[in-house]
C-alpha cells in the first residue's frame, strides 16, 4: 500500500518533466522562427547585420555548452542586433543563443 503512493508520485514528475521539456522546446522554437523572419525582413536592407547572426553560431555554441559562461564579441554582437530588431521579444541570452543555433 505505501507504494502505491511512491508510483504516482513518480508518474506525475514524469509527466511535469515532459510538460516541461515540450514547453522549453515550444519557446525555442518560437524564438528562432522570430530570428527567422526578423533576418528574412531585413536582408534586403541590412544584409551585414543579419551576417553577425548567423556568424555567431558557433559563438552561441560555446555560450549553450558552456552553460553561459563563455561570452565572445561576436556572441553580444549578435544579441544586441536580435533586440534591436526586435524590441518586443523578452527573451534570455540563452534563449536567443539557442534559438541562432537552430537558424
Amino acid at each position: 500500500m505505501q507504494r502505491l503512493p511512491l508510483i504516482i508520485a513518480a508518474g506525475l514528475l514524469t509527466l511535469a518533466g515532459a510538460a516541461h521539456g515540450s514547453s522549453f522546446i515550444g519557446t525555442t522554437d518560437a524564438i528562432a522562427g522570430s530570428l527567422v523572419n526578423t533576418i528574412d525582413a531585413t536582408s534586403d536592407a541590412t544584409s551585414g547585420n543579419n551576417k553577425v547572426v548567423l556568424e555567431a553560431r558557433e559563438d552561441a555554441a560555446s555560450f549553450v555548452g558552456s552553460d553561459g559562461q563563455l561570452r565572445s564579441a561576436r556572441l553580444e554582437a549578435a544579441l544586441l542586433h536580435i533586440r534591436q530588431s526586435n524590441p518586443e521579444l523578452e527573451a534570455t541570452d540563452m534563449q536567443l543563443a539557442e534559438a541562432i543555433l537552430a537558424l
